[in-house]
């Protein structure tokens, strides 16, 4: 059977690695770190008792509608790891709470008697949303300037109230685009409402591992896949080209060859493993996100998860029994420059204002994990830019939540791109395999 290198053990890589495995290909996956998952993983730490712990660098959750990254776990066997919830929290400060949860109407009226009776939004805020989001039905994939204006421009043309924005819109969109609603493009705002909220009744359920993300891709998970070797700690500093084509890759000094090849690493490192490709990153940025693990002496909450309205930070996860929370903050540029004692103090003062019995608990450590290169920056224009599978040569291949996957920068649109490579590689061998799932209807 052809040899497949794939270059990075992110999400994109390990999903091409899986497919092509069953497939039965010979697939060695390089991964420069000591363990795979990429971004979306855990590392070990030393808890507040002195107890050794798998933290993620960052919650990472789905959504229902995520119909490859669950292909994905299913390969992988660890779909039952992931825990679904039906209801979406909202707090706003002084800690009042309102949920917000599917009924037993069809699509896309499911959602319908439980929004109109949450306490966050005004009788005014949710007539605006409900006729921009039958907006969103009527313009997704249908108009073609969404690529070119940004989220916010298309709300403000929707007419939809500051209040609306701030507590509906920016809460859902800034946290499932890693991007502000004023440099988003439109096009990924309304797939993300689309596909996760109206397309269906269960699309928007959000599925948070039970474990840590570490566990999920774990050795044992691979033990069915006989023709798939993962090297942790390899780096790749190279692609050798010969004769028109890839002919290897350079790892510590030495030469590994191939038939073909997937380059599934962040957009940056392409210039350096491959600059024969010509590929044009100017104007492209990253977008990040800043994750602060805090441990109190007590259970601060009963709640799984909420979404915290009119401040900084804004969603917590509670990790084990109230007492351990992690809570995120996507497209969090300006806190770049804070201190590791400011953003805990920011995010320990915050959650007091939603959770009161965060004042009379021990804050006992904490951690602050900046992902400064979260994902890409999904700002309007950028979409045309995103490059494809395949490339000039004609036995290399890229995956990425980058490249042209269809999705926004996520963990989906990572796997559908890691699929997209393998269904190239599978077509360029003559016996093509359909590997890609389709969104919800």
């Amino acid at each position: 059977m052809p040899r497949v290198i794939i270059v990075g053990g992110g999400l994109a890589g390990l999903a091409a690695a899986a497919a092509l495995g069953e497939a039965g290909f010979e697939v060695e996956v390089f991964e420069a770190r000591p363990f795979a998952g990429g971004r979306a993983t855990s590392f070990p730490w030393t808890g507040p008792e002195g107890q050794s712990l798998l933290i993620d660098n960052c919650q990472h959750v789905l959504l229902r509608c995520c119909a490859n990254l669950l292909d994905f776990y299913e390969r992988l066997g660890v779909a039952g790891l992931i825990r679904f919830y039906r209801e979406f929290y909202f707090i706003e400060p002084g800690g009042r709470v309102s949920v917000l949860a599917g009924g037993r109407l069809p699509a896309p009226w499911h959602f319908t008697p439980s929004f109109l009776c949450v306490k966050f939004l005004g009788f005014e805020d949710k007539l605006a949303i409900l006729r921009a989001l039958a907006a969103v039905g009527r313009e997704y994939q249908l108009r073609e300037e969404l690529e070119r204006m940004t989220m916010l421009a298309w709300l403000e043309e929707k007419r939809q109230p500051g209040r609306a924005i701030e507590r509906f819109w920016r809460q859902v969109l800034v946290s499932a685009v890693n991007e502000e609603l004023d440099r988003m493009a439109a096009r990924y705002g309304l797939q993300v409402i689309w596909l996760g909220f109206l397309a269906s009744a269960q699309g928007y359920e959000m599925g948070v591992p039970a474990v840590a993300l570490a566990e999920l891709y774990r050795a044992e998970a691979w033990s069915k896949f006989e023709r798939v070797r993962l090297r942790m700690r390899a780096p790749v500093d190279r692609v050798i080209f010969r004769g028109g084509r890839a002919g290897a890759v350079v790892s510590a000094g030495e030469t590994a060859s191939a038939d073909f090849f997937i380059l599934a690493v962040p957009f940056e490192r392409i210039a350096g493993l491959a600059p024969e490709l010509g590929l044009d990153f100017a104007g492209w940025e990253h977008s990040p996100i800043t994750g602060i693990h805090l441990w109190y002496d007590r259970p601060v909450t009963e709640l799984p998860h909420a979404t915290l309205l009119d401040r900084t930070i804004q969603w917590f996860f509670n990790k084990a029994d109230g007492r351990y929370l992690q809570v995120v903050v996507s497209a969090s540029r300006r806190l770049l420059e804070l201190a590791r004692s400011e953003l805990v103090e920011l995010a320990h003062g915050e959650l007091a204002e939603f959770l009161p019995a965060v004042r009379s608990a021990r804050l006992e450590q904490a951690h602050v994990i900046k992902e400064v290169r979260a994902t890409f920056s999904a700002v309007p224009g950028l979409e045309a830019l995103r490059p494809p599978a395949g490339t000039a040569f004609e036995n290399l291949f890229l995956a990425g939540d980058w490249t042209r996957s269809g999705w926004p920068p996520t963990m989906e649109g990572a796997v559908r791109s890691g699929y997209l490579a393998a269904e190239a590689i599978t077509a360029a061998c003559g016996r093509p395999v359909r590997y890609l799932k389709p969104d919800p209807a």
